[in-house]
């Protein structure tokens, strides 16, 4: 019963006009919008007014949230919803956002039954309990510049749907258990690849970050494929294949 009243909800809001001072703000802080083909545009802005109305937004470190902030983050976050089975990141409840990077701390074992706590600046992470943390200075400078590779919402978003098979390994919940092994192949010789080209110091379209582990090495590919599309496509054509055929869209054929 509730889950077909909450199908009725999302249905209405989808289809209600979006106010036309928030496509002002997505159209002004999110300019790979207006590269989008029309329908993805309209449908981006139905799941952008879903995603508003169901996470809980928090601002930390004294920022007040706005419906810039929210619209900023939603309208990056649901690019990755587009042409898909969406349920709208449904282990994900709430997004703390600071104003800019901030300090979290990590637990540092030694190996040798020593363990340290040291702070580190982050710009983001996903939780594994329902939550994102975003720094909103690398928010608005991820989304304004779409032709760098690097964007934090993207990345973020990337672990949550990297997280809803239950483990955070790179592996997202794809349409068919038959594809699991095409997407370990795929992804895991692009994966050792960059671990040999960042070892060697060789330049490489995929950030470096991504040699961390193979969760990380998803999240720096979704950055790439939706914002150097065209580079990860010649260097990386069956990568750029697997990613096209998971989120349902082909970039290359709208940033220019």
């Amino acid at each position: 019963m509730f889950g077909f009243f909450k199908k009725r909800r999302r249905a209405r809001l989808r289809s209600a006009p979006m106010p036309r001072e928030w496509l002002g703000i997505i159209k002004r802080n999110f300019p790979l919008y207006n590269r989008l083909p029309p329908e993805d545009q309209a449908e981006l802005c139905g799941h952008i007014q879903v995603f508003v109305s169901e996470k809980h937004f928090e601002g930390c470190g004294g920022l007040d949230i706005t419906d810039e902030i929210r619209l900023t983050i939603a309208a990056q976050a649901c690019l990755l919803l587009l042409h898909r089975n969406s349920q709208y990141y449904r282990h994900l409840t709430s997004i703390l956002v600071y104003p800019t990077a901030y300090l979290a701390k990590a637990i540092n074992p030694d190996g040798l039954g020593v363990i340290t706590e040291d702070e580190f600046p982050r710009l983001g992470e996903a939780w594994s309990h329902g939550t994102v943390v975003l720094s909103w200075d690398d928010v608005r400078h991820g989304a304004a510049d779409i032709h760098d590779g690097q964007n934090v919402v993207l990345h973020e978003f990337a672990h949550v749907l990297d997280g809803e098979t239950g483990d955070t390994e790179g592996a997202p919940v794809l349409e068919q258990r038959s594809r699991y092994v095409t997407w370990a192949r795929v992804l895991g010789q692009a994966y050792e690849k960059l671990q040999r080209d960042t070892a060697l110091g060789n330049p490489t379209v995929l950030n470096e970050y991504g040699a961390t582990n193979p969760a990380e090495f998803f999240a720096v590919a979704t950055e790439a494929f939706f914002e150097k599309p065209k580079q990860l496509k010649k260097k990386h054509p069956k990568l750029y294949d697997e990613l096209r055929a998971f989120f349902k869209q082909d970039p290359v054929s709208y940033v220019r």
